[in-house]
């Protein structure tokens, strides 16, 4: 995208992408309860990225918040294994190659950080995203990793980098 800027999240981005996360979630009718809908830190995310081990992307067009994504070190994952997190797009935005983006930017973040696996949790509501997901080299798990809080994702997956030669 010509227009798209991506950056780190800002403080003053927190109302923004709250408001764009849960309107994803009415949007495809996913479960509120026990997801990032009802998260309490879903409201200050930059609070929840301020982390030196993780990072919240956001995608810009023409000054708009159009989408986010990023990568957090949550709690009870295998050793070199942080999650893929907060992936969401202003419907306005998609097809266009932001989300695409948005998840690269993560996705080398994460190696950059020293992980070498990424983890996600998704729905069936989320169709698209599960097909890129795939696409981009994640395979499905059959029960969940880490302790993300969000019993009620039913779908797991994990991509894992190949090990670099020195």
């Amino acid at each position: 995208m010509e227009n798209a800027i991506i950056r780190k999240i800002e403080k003053s981005d927190n109302d923004a992408l709250s408001k764009l996360i849960r309107a994803v979630f009415e949007e495809h009718n996913a479960p509120k309860e026990g997801t990032v809908y009802s998260d309490p830190t879903t409201s200050d995310l930059y609070a929840l990225f301020s982390k030196e081990d993780a990072v919240l992307w956001v995608g810009e067009v023409d000054g708009v918040l159009a989408g986010c994504c990023g990568i957090y070190p949550t709690a009870g994952l295998p050793p070199y294994c942080a999650e893929l997190v907060k992936f969401y797009l202003n419907p306005v935005f998609r097809g266009m190659g932001l989300g695409k983006a948005l998840m690269n930017k993560s996705i080398e973040s994460a190696k950059r950080l020293g992980y070498n696996k990424i983890y996600l949790e998704s729905f069936p509501e989320f169709s698209n995203a599960i097909k890129m997901y795939q696409n981009m080299g994640f395979r499905l798990l059959q029960k969940p990793l880490g302790n993300s809080g969000h019993h009620a994702c039913s779908i797991w997956m994990l991509r894992c980098e190949e090990p670099t030669s020195i």
